[in-house]
């Protein structure tokens, strides 16, 4: 599921792609002719977020996805984002090795009649026979309310605590403005098929202001594309 914006626009973009519940990407795309499902809920102050996001790999090495969300605030629920992605890998990341790939989208306000569009590089290392990875995302982003162009980044780690459990870390933003973090789990209930994590994240130095929660559901397929 799923870095390219700050703020909501950013948590939009990202998590999608990265594996739920990263924001920062990492260098991995769905396994060829298979698809996956990410669907989360995103507990913000004063709001609630609600996305479905499907992506799909028909051609080996190019993962496209398309999806959005409905924002939940003040008794009424509007279609906020919809985005469109894709993202293909220039070097598989491989066991005790690295990768490299480029991401390519846009986010769609509805509301607000606008379009982000961002780019970004993800790079990925393994260490510990896979127990272990360390993830960055330098990136650019274009807003459409604004016009203004911005260099974005992200910094995120996995490590695995039991067979099925995994512990995340993160912190990520852009040139501008206090950078956010994020922590969470990631567990497995059908290897490789069914996971499901919760995370928790702020703005640093932000106090509760700008605090979420979330809580994930990750469905992944066996090839079967065409």
């Amino acid at each position: 599921m799923r870095l390219a914006l700050c703020g909501a626009a950013l948590l939009a973009a990202n998590i999608a792609h990265a594996a739920r519940p990263m924001i920062t990407d990492d260098a991995r795309i769905v396994d060829a002719k298979a698809c996956q499902l990410e669907s989360w809920a995103k507990k913000n102050q004063g709001s609630t977020e609600f996305w479905a996001l499907p992506a799909c790999n028909f051609t080996g090495n190019l993962e496209l996805s398309l999806g959005g969300a409905v924002t939940r605030e003040g008794g009424h629920a509007r279609n906020t984002d919809v985005m469109v992605q894709g993202k293909t890998l220039f070097k598989p990341m491989d066991t005790n090795g690295w990768g490299i790939g480029l991401a390519v989208g846009s986010v769609q306000h509805p509301q607000a009649h606008t379009r982000d569009w961002y780019a970004y590089v993800p790079t990925s290392f393994s260490f510990r026979n896979d127990q272990l990875f360390f993830h960055t995302n330098i990136g650019w982003l274009r807003e459409g309310e604004t016009g203004r162009n911005r260099l974005t980044w992200g910094l995120s780690t996995e490590a695995r605590l039991a067979e099925r459990t995994w512990l995340i870390a993160e912190t990520f933003g852009q040139n501008q403005g206090k950078p956010f973090h994020q922590i969470g789990l990631r567990q497995w209930l059908v290897p490789d098929r069914v996971q499901i994590d919760a995370t928790y994240g702020d703005r640093n130095g932000a106090g509760t202001g700008e605090r979420w929660f979330s809580i994930g559901l990750r469905l992944l397929s066996v090839p079967f594309l065409p």
